[in-house]
């Protein structure tokens, strides 16, 4: 025979006693309470209890009071109001308030067991959904950390991925080596004082990263001419935008950062190339990369040329806003100071040869695309929103 333990609270002794004496016949383990603070101590001391049988007319606490409490505090404790009044509001509000079942005074042995025995049930199969749902819950928390964990490092293979098809191109175009881990650097700074959100900012600095992958299809003889390309070997250089899109928008990771790859040429007024794209046609990305492209590009050293200041870049891409730059764009760069951007590109041309391994991998998963953002200055975190990207090349 069961034993559950039933709280029986009355303020008459003779009611509890024929409860008492009731459950005892059926099976039940009953523990008496004389009144709804006897009630409320004895489950502060021991909360096991399997129901609540409660007088509803009782002085100071009555029995409504005492079911607030117990399913504010017991929220898992089946209650069973008793009473002699014969009042559907009364039931009404007690089941409202969280009462299980409803007993009216007088009543015979077999109308109470029918009742504790569906209270009884009720609160098992309550504890019994409960406890599911917190193992469904602790399964799904596990889970789903092992899923994040899965995620990031497979995130961790795609950017080493990304740095090795990096490095082939460095390997080709030794004119520019260095050139993607500095422009992604600049991409990524222009692109957080813009204020774009980090699942965006791993979109651009990926596509920043392989802008230029398509000239591995490039033949050597026009990449490495030294002197100006025809018309037609312009025209075989150019294609190095749709072969890069071709390439990166085959791997699914890659297929929003091949736009910008897509696009990088792209000129704000509309002359770029290869769509001919203008103004907010051109991806956001592929607006903000354009000014980090010509920075660098202005700034490096090259056999024919001596690189030019920081500040002289800044100059010189002021004046090409709204033609081949996005003027919204242009103007958050240029409240960065010139010796931020070189200071920034000293960390990247540092860090390129002391952790090539890791220069272009998350340090946090979706914060800090390539852990170039870490080595961004401190006067590079302001700024409003904006949309901007155009670029140079050969």
């Amino acid at each position: 025979m069961s034993q559950e333990r039933i709280l029986v609270v009355d303020d008459e002794p003779a009611v509890r006693s024929i409860i008492a004496a009731m459950l005892q016949r059926s099976g039940y383990s009953p523990v008496l309470a004389n009144g709804a603070e006897e009630a409320l101590i004895r489950l502060r001391e021991d909360p096991a209890y399997d129901l609540v049988l409660s007088d509803i007319m009782m002085p100071g606490i009555d029995g409504i009071s005492l079911l607030d409490r117990i399913s504010a505090d017991h929220p898992g404790t089946p209650v069973i109001l008793i009473t002699a009044v014969h009042d559907i509001h009364v039931a009404t509000n007690a089941f409202r308030r969280g009462a299980v079942d409803y007993l009216l005074k007088p009543f015979e042995r077999a109308q109470l067991e029918s009742v504790v025995f569906r209270a009884i049930e009720h609160g098992r199969l309550r504890q019994q959904h409960n406890a599911y749902r917190q193992n469904l819950e602790d399964a799904v928390s596990a889970r789903t950390a092992q899923l994040r964990a899965a995620m990031h490092e497979l995130e961790r293979s795609y950017d080493i991925t990304l740095e090795a098809m990096g490095d082939a191109l460095d390997l080709r175009d030794e004119e520019t080596e260095g050139h993607s881990r500095r422009v992604t650097a600049y991409t990524i700074a222009l692109a957080r004082a813009l204020g774009v959100n980090s699942d965006h900012l791993s979109i651009i600095a990926r596509g920043a990263f392989l802008h230029d992958i398509g000239k591995i299809a490039t033949p050597d003889a026009i990449l490495h001419k030294p002197g100006r390309l025809t018309a037609a070997e312009m025209a075989i250089m150019r294609e190095h935008c749709r072969s890069g899109y071709e390439m990166v928008s085959k791997i699914p990771f890659l297929r929003d950062s091949a736009e910008i790859v897509y696009s990088h040429q792209e000129r704000f007024d509309g002359t770029g190339y290869p769509r001919g794209l203008r103004g907010s046609e051109i991806p956001l990305g592929a607006r903000i990369f354009a000014i980090a492209d010509t920075l660098d590009a202005m700034t490096s050293d090259r056999p024919y040329r001596k690189g030019t200041t920081f500040a002289a870049a800044q100059q010189e891409i002021a004046r090409c806003s709204g033609t081949q730059f996005d003027p919204a764009i242009v103007e958050v760069f240029l409240r960065v100071p010139p010796e931020s951007w070189a200071e920034l590109r000293g960390e990247v041309d540092k860090a390129s040869v002391s952790a090539l391994p890791t220069l272009i991998r998350p340090t946090v998963a979706h914060a800090k695309p390539f852990g170039l953002a870490s080595l961004t200055p401190e006067a590079l975190k302001g700024a409003a929103h904006a949309t901007a990207d155009p670029a140079r090349d050969r």
